[in-house]
C-alpha cells in the first residue's frame, strides 16, 4: 500500500486527552466527508473543517511506498537527545486517517517505539493496536466506531447533540467549541453544557491559543 501524507511535523498535542504532550503529527491526505476544496464546502457532510488535508505538499509530506518508509519518516521528526522510547507519540490525523492507516503502519510505528494515537470521524472501524483512539462524530455521518479512549464532539452541531453519544463506550467525553466567527458564543454554550452535564469535559484548542501548529 502507498501512503499519502499531507504533512509530518513535530509539535505539542493541542487538544483532547493528550493535550500538552510532545508528538509527531502525521496528517494523512484525503477525507470521506469533504473533498477539502472550498467549492465543495457548502455541500460537504462536514462543512466546518479548519484543516488543509489536500495534496502531499506540506512540510514532511509525500508518498510513502511501504509502512516502514512511512514510520521511518515519522521517526525522523522525533528529536534525538534525551528522549526515552516510551515518550514517543505519533498522532495520526487528517482528513480521515483510517482511510489509509492500517495494521502494517501501526506495527511499523510500534517497532520504532511510538505510541499510536488516532483522531478519526468514526465512520470507519479502527484496526487493532491503536494506543489512543479519539472519535469526533460529525452530523449526518453514520458512526461505526462506537468505542475508544476519547469521544470529542465539536459543539454545537444541531444534528449531533451530546446526548446522542453519552451512552457509548468511551473513557472520556469531551466537548469542544466550534471555531469560526461564532467562537465566543460557541465557547459559552460549551461551558454552559459541561457545567450542566458533568459527564462532559470542556476541550480547548490550546495550540491556537499559544500559537503552535
Amino acid at each position: 500500500m502507498t501512503y499519502s501524507a499531507k504533512e509530518i511535523f513535530y509539535t505539542l498535542q493541542g487538544e483532547g486527552g493528550n493535550v500538552g504532550r510532545a508528538a509527531v503529527f502525521l496528517r494523512f491526505a484525503g477525507c470521506n466527508l469533504w473533498s477539502g476544496l472550498e467549492r465543495d464546502r457548502a455541500t460537504a457532510v462536514c462543512n466546518f473543517c479548519d484543516t488543509d488535508f489536500v495534496g502531499i505538499n506540506g512540510p514532511g509530506g509525500g508518498k510513502f511506498k511501504t509502512a516502514d518508509d512511512l514510520a521511518q519518516a515519522v521517526l525522523s521528526h522525533w528529536p534525538d537527545s534525551g528522549m526515552e522510547m516510551g515518550q514517543r507519540l505519533v498522532v495520526c490525523t487528517g482528513g480521515e486517517p483510517l482511510l489509509q492507516l492500517d495494521q502494517a503502519a501501526i506495527e511499523a510505528l510500534h517497532q520504532r517505539g511510538f505510541e499510536v494515537a488516532v483522531e478519526t470521524n468514526g465512520t470507519i472501524e479502527a484496526p487493532s493496536g491503536i494506543d489512543w483512539l479519539c472519535v469526533s462524530p460529525k452530523a449526518n455521518a453514520k458512526l461505526k466506531q462506537t468505542s475508544g479512549h476519547e469521544l470529542k464532539l465539536v459543539y454545537p452541531q444541531q444534528l449531533a447533540r451530546p446526548e446522542h453519544f453519552a451512552d457509548l463506550n468511551f473513557d472520556q467525553f469531551l466537548l469542544q467549541p466550534m471555531d469560526g466567527p461564532e467562537l465566543e458564543r460557541n465557547t459559552q454554550l460549551t461551558i454552559d453544557y459541561c457545567m450542566q452535564h458533568p459527564q462532559w469535559r470542556f476541550s480547548l484548542q490550546t495550540h491556537k491559543v499559544i500559537g503552535v501548529r
